[in-house]
């Protein structure tokens, strides 16, 4: 195995470690919240809702979420290229389904996954494919696929069973408080302070830790993105220019030339920079790129540049 192939090993198990402890440690806090709040039969319920309720609960249809974006189908006929990448992609990470590939009428460069591993889409900005190569977009693709083929849709979706439920268990608690309160004020009663605190920032700690899932698996994204391609340059060429993109557009609209760095914690994604490096470290690897082609047009002459800036939406974010 050569250096490349022990880092994306190393990495494979760092990234599930995290994920794992990550997990823990949201059931942990829910399991903790329901105790206080039932008793020993709370940690029971704890540990069950969240299971049921993910099983049961209806999954939202991607057809669904791409039409809240203005998402329409792209047709093998308008992008052979992209469906020839996204089908030898799929290939390599043994899927039996290939994604279906959309078209979002935006500036933005925005690229994104919805669905399962036998009913999923891959959605594509007219920006990013006017802005990157052929050979970036099959990096960002990779990476839009390797979130499918890591069952990373279905892990975010239980993470945020997780943070809805806490947030829901805290706020009954702090109504219960309420009412507690005049017994501790007039009576001999007391309440203990670290219950008090559990309550209070029960909520934010589960945010948080739902956020630093979301990070370990974009990490975990880039590394089988880079695996699948055998190109982690075309990807780490993809994310500089988007975020260089991310940049301008906030500088223009936020407090030009005053921008202050958002702290790593309270980002859904890892900082470029980092990212940019643990590609680097794979930049040993031997397999053949799937695009090797840089400069051929990917959008039929038919599709219209879109003009217009990008706008905020009710419901949905800028696009």
């Amino acid at each position: 195995m050569n250096a490349a192939g022990a880092y994306f090993s190393q990495g494979k198990r760092l990234n599930t470690l995290h994920t794992i402890l990550i997990f823990s440690a949201m059931l942990g806090l829910f399991a903790l919240l329901g105790w206080m709040l039932f008793g020993s039969m709370g940690i029971l319920w704890a540990v069950m809702i969240p299971v049921v309720l993910f099983f049961t609960t209806p999954k939202i249809s991607p057809h669904m979420v791409l039409r809240m974006y203005g998402a329409r189908r792209l047709s093998y006929a308008e992008a052979p290229k992209l469906h020839e990448i996204v089908g030898e992609l799929s290939r390599r990470a043994g899927l039996t389904t290939a994604p279906q590939l959309t078209y979002v009428p935006s500036r933005v460069l925005n690229a994104f996954s919805v669905g399962t591993q036998d009913n999923s889409a891959i959605a594509l900005s007219d920006g990013i494919l006017r802005y990157l190569t052929l050979r970036e977009i099959a990096g960002v693709l990779a990476h839009e696929l390797s979130h499918i083929s890591n069952n990373d849709l279905r892990l975010h979706a239980l993470a945020d069973v997780f943070t809805r439920i806490t947030s829901s268990l805290s706020f009954f608690g702090q109504v219960l408080i309420l009412f507690y309160l005049p017994m501790v004020l007039f009576t001999e009663a007391h309440m203990p302070v670290f219950f008090i605190l559990v309550l209070i920032f029960a909520p934010t700690i589960s945010f948080l830790l739902q956020l630093a899932l979301s990070r370990t698996r974009e990490f975990d994204a880039d590394l089988t993105a880079a695996r699948l391609t055998g190109d982690p340059q075309g990807l780490a060429s993809a994310l500089a220019k988007m975020d260089r993109y991310e940049q301008s557009i906030w500088d223009l609209v936020f407090l030009p030339g005053r921008k202050v760095p958002q702290p790593s914690i309270l980002r859904t994604h890892p900082h470029t920079k980092e990212r940019l490096e643990r590609l680097a470290a794979m930049a040993g690897e031997q397999k053949p790129p799937v695009s090797d082609h840089e400069h051929i047009p990917i959008l039929p002459e038919h599709f219209a540049r879109i003009e217009r800036p990008p706008r905020w939406h009710w419901f949905r974010p800028w696009y």
